[in-house]
């Protein structure tokens, strides 16, 4: 590990803009040359992302990994030997196997074509545009910010992947869900009628957690907890709910103009859980008076219920990732349900983005993964304000949760929001 400091994420959004590598307008478009990828994040989601984006074509290889920590690395690099199905595809010497702070811009310089970005959310905005700029396509796990200004970087470095002809895919998986597309067609070409109001729930116990190891500083120990904390995550209500949200926004066609809730820390409220909430309930409010109703919980020992519910004025859709879980009740007519090919919904987002590459079509998800994490982030605002907050202040807050530098050594302070005391800013 190295245990060198790097510059704040403030400082890095402003630099790289300086250094910027121009790209072609379609890497490997239409082609048959070896496409190279990095892996920057190598815990499970990592590996799995790997793994699925080296099943995603026939002359693609791994061939540099980064992480901040080498047992990650090490962990992911031989699980990955050990599928069956990648043998050959896996390239990664000891030279492009890169830790630390710096690991990121080490992985993209390696001479890859592209990058898949499955660290914590926190790090997303700034990795994102590091790829962009050096000309690689990306696939970006969400949420893709966990703040406002890193929403406005992305949203940014998107037209400019777009500009350069470069992918830029999302990990919002259920978009590529053969189930989760037939029924949203349904649902816009009016079966349900007019929406009115949509519902989001997340039920969902408890959670990993890594007791602290002699030698762990606190900057260590919040790294190796990431989702407890807010800087890290952007809270559960970012980090896992804005799938369903996601969903929502997507029947919908639009976002909503303003949101309250309410939130807190009811069981999951130990020091060790860092700062995040244990549940969260949002009301957003669309220009017509439409309503999403938003809750989501992380408890132990409760009913679980991971759903979506559209409602129109000639009926309603329920959308789950169950096996015939996805339903539409048109008024006056038999109920609908999905009964078509089931597929890996993980692995077809990798299969679209390198046959985009391929053709020369690059696929950009930029405008939809930025504006429903910030759909998210406009949610925790409203809970842990207890204010109401309106779109267009979610998405020009200032409110910067990137420490003041990248170090091993002090983490970031982690106060716990407290409604109607913590400032909207």
């Amino acid at each position: 590990m190295k245990d060198t400091a790097s510059p704040s994420r403030r400082t890095f959004l402003k630099s790289t803009a300086a250094t910027a590598v121009a790209a072609p307008l379609a890497v490997h478009a239409a082609g048959s040359d070896l496409i190279k990828v990095g892996l920057i994040g190598c815990g499970g989601r990592g590996t799995g992302a790997a793994s699925q984006a080296l099943q995603a074509d026939s002359n693609i290889r791994l061939t540099a990994m980064g992480d901040l920590f080498e047992d990650r690395l090490n962990k992911s690099h031989e699980s990955l030997q050990a599928i069956p199905a990648l043998k050959g595809k896996i390239d990664v010497p000891v030279e492009r196997r890169f830790t630390g702070w710096d690991a990121f811009r080490e992985v993209i310089e390696s001479g890859v074509d592209s990058v898949l970005l499955t660290t914590p959310p926190h790090f997303r905005p700034m990795h994102i545009k590091a790829a962009i700029d050096a000309g690689k396509h990306v696939f970006a796990e969400k949420p893709v910010a966990v703040d406002a200004p890193g929403v406005r970087s992305v949203l940014k470095t998107c037209e400019l992947a777009r500009e350069k002809g470069l992918s830029v895919v999302s990990g919002l998986c259920l978009r590529y869900g053969n189930g989760f597309r037939a029924v949203m067609k349904r649902i816009h070409n009016g079966d349900i009628g007019d929406l009115h109001t949509l519902y989001a729930n997340d039920y969902r116990g408890s959670i990993w957690y890594k007791e602290r190891q002699p030698g762990w500083t606190d900057m260590h120990y919040q790294l190796r907890n990431w989702y407890y904390y807010t800087w890290l995550s952007g809270d559960f209500n970012v980090e896992q709910h804005v799938h369903n949200l996601d969903v929502c926004s997507w029947a919908r066609g639009e976002y909503p103009v303003q949101a309250i809730g309410i939130g807190g820390r009811e069981v999951r409220n130990e020091p060790k859980f860092g700062n995040i909430f244990d549940h969260h309930s949002v009301i957003y409010e669309y220009a017509d008076g439409g309503r999403l109703v938003s809750n989501t919980r992380q408890m132990k020992g409760c009913k679980g219920n991971i759903s979506v519910q559209v409602v129109g004025a000639g009926g309603r859709a329920i959308i789950t990732e169950r096996k015939r879980g996805i339903q539409v009740y048109k008024t006056g007519a038999r109920p609908w349900a999905y009964d078509g090919p089931s597929n890996n919904f993980y692995q077809t987002e990798h299969d679209e983005m390198y046959a985009g590459i391929r053709a020369g079509k690059p696929i950009n998800n930029g405008q939809y993964m930025a504006h429903s994490t910030l759909l998210a982030i406009m949610g925790r605002m409203a809970t842990y304000t207890g204010q109401q907050v309106t779109w267009e202040q979610a998405l020009q807050s200032k409110e910067d949760l990137s420490p003041p530098n990248y170090e091993w050594g002090p983490a970031p302070d982690a106060p716990i929001a407290r409604p109607g005391i913590t400032k909207l800013v």
